[in-house]
Parts: structure tokens; sequence; C-alpha cells
């Protein structure tokens, strides 16, 4: 058994489909298939049941991958040891960002870590939580930055900042001049929300589940009627148009009494609904001053409206 046959496995756990497993680990497929089939004979078990254009794993096989998966996470982290040795903060960091954070939190943090900390580039990639952690857990991201709650994860969580949200409206509603608005009002209105899969979307129908009933299947009553976008920005340009109201993050506004253009926000009634946003990375990963040269980096992003969270960075 030797350590490419474990990240082979893994590859076709992934993918699902032998040529693209291949394509990931940059070997020929029949490299890789009969590298499986070695191991497999090894072993003695069949690890896939392979049949049409798609691979499973059988169920002993999925045991086996899970173990390789933390064999071949334990293995980086040997190699992470070494370099840490010599300076946790050279080599690229591998970031994962919700995509209600991502336009709006990464453009002053990778040039915050451009300044400070120029060896450690940033490779980023912007996705759903649950795929984030999935990734996470997989060692193909080093860290991420999500929302609470998240789901059972196991991995080290530190808190970064608090962020209200807020109530965007066509420039001309009769709303658009008041001080600020409750989650009861918006039972009236007809609100606009992002598509299944966001948890921004899960924490707008907590403050509002008037729209969760309504978006429900057999309809609701109080709410108007929702709608549903895959983008803040898209349903932004929508509520432009005059569709409805919508519910946006603090970050994502850089001035509420901005008087250019086709939008007005008002804020909530106090205490205002918000999230807190928190930076995730697995317990085993070494690279400790990494990640609070990440949280050094947020706290001097300067996002309107957002409260930061002190922290102390690990001896």
């Amino acid at each position: 058994m030797t350590l490419t046959e474990l990240k082979y496995i893994v590859a076709v756990a992934r993918a699902k489909h032998f040529g693209h497993a291949a394509e990931a680990c940059f070997v020929a497929q029949p490299t890789l298939s009969v590298a499986i089939k070695k191991l497999e004979d090894e072993l003695g078990v069949l690890l896939f049941e392979r049949g049409g254009s798609e691979v499973s794993v059988t169920p002993l096989g999925a045991q086996i991958v899970a173990q390789a998966e933390r064999v071949l996470e334990q293995t980086a982290a040997i190699k992470e040891l070494a370099k840490q040795n010599k300076d946790p903060l050279a080599g690229p960091l591998r970031l994962g960002v919700i995509y209600t954070i991502g336009p709006y939190l990464l453009p002053p943090l990778v040039k915050n870590l451009i300044d400070n900390v120029p060896q450690m580039p940033l490779v980023l990639q912007e996705n759903f939580t649950h795929k984030l952690l999935e990734l996470l857990r997989q060692g193909e991201l080093d860290a991420a930055i999500m929302a609470l709650p998240l789901p059972d994860h196991g991995m080290a969580v530190q808190p970064l900042y608090d962020e209200p949200f807020i109530v965007a409206m066509p420039k001309h509603h009769p709303w658009a001049k008041r001080k600020e608005i409750s989650a009861e009002d918006l039972k009236s209105e007809t609100m606009l929300l992002l598509g299944a899969g966001h948890c921004f979307r899960d924490q707008v129908l907590e403050v509002c589940p008037e729209m969760a009933r309504f978006s429900a299947p057999g309809g609701g009553t109080g709410m108007q009627r929702t709608f549903e976008g895959s983008s803040l920005e898209t349903i932004r340009h929508m509520v432009a148009s005059g569709i409805g109201l919508t519910v946006l993050p603090r970050a994502s506004v850089t001035d509420l009494s901005e008087s250019n253009g086709l939008l007005a926000y008002v804020p909530f009634t106090r205490p205002a609904p918000s999230r807190r946003v928190v930076i995730a990375w697995r317990k085993s990963f070494t690279r400790r001053a990494a990640i609070d040269a990440v949280m050094q980096a947020v706290s001097e992003c300067h996002l309107p409206g957002v409260e930061m969270i002190t922290y102390e960075a690990a001896a």
C-alpha cells in the first residue's frame, strides 16, 4: 500500500469517475486503474462498483476512503511541520469564503495580506458553507470564512466580526426616508431572497419567518410574494427595478445615506438582526501563524457597519 494509491482512491471517490480522477491526479487513466486494482487485490476487498458512466463506492470502500483521507491529511501535516520550522507564513494559504461575504471582504483582505505577508499568497475559493466544510475536512482548503451557525464540523473556530442586516428598497419607496424598520413591517412587502443553499437566506428567514411560510409548498398568508435570486448583486438590481425589497448584510453597502443610485437603505430597529462571521480551520493544521495573519488582516479591513471582535494571537 502506498500514499499514491490512497490518493487515487480518494480522487475516484470524489469524482465518481476514473477518467476525471486520473485528470485530477495528473496521470493516465490506465495507470490509476491498475494501481487501484492492485490495492483492492492486496486488501482483498472491492472498493468501487464499476458500472455505466458513474462509479460508486462500496460501503466498506467508503470507510477505507475516509481512513485514507485521514492518512493523507496527517502526511500533509508532517510536511507542514517541516515548513513551519522554517517559516509558517511562507507559501500559499488556501482560503474559502461563502458567497455573501467574498465580494465585500476579499478586496481589502487580499490587499492587507499583500502588504503584511507578501510571502503568503491566498488561493481563494467561494462556495456554500457545507461545501467549504467538506473541502476543509478533505484537506483541499486550509481555512474558511463563514457565518454562524455551522453544522457539526469538528473544526477550530475563531470569531472575526458581527455584521448587522439592513433593508434595501427602491429609492422612491414610501419607507425610503424612515430612520428604521422593524422585521414585523416586512410582512406586507414583496421580498426578494437568495436561493436555497445560501446560509444568508436561512438567516433572513429567521428574521422574517413569514417569508418561509409563503415560499413553502402551498403558500401562506401575510407576505405578498417572494422571489429568489442567485446572488446578492442580482437581487440588488431587481430591487432597484422596483420589484420589491430585500435584506442585505451591512458590509455590502458602503454608505447608508448614499444619495446617488436607485436604492435606499434603512437599518432595522434595534436590536438589529445580525450574523457572526468566523474563520474555521482543521485542528490538525500546523500553520497557526498563518491563521493569525488572516485574522489580523481582517481586523484591519474597516468594513462598513461591522463590529470587529478582538482576539489574542497564538504564542
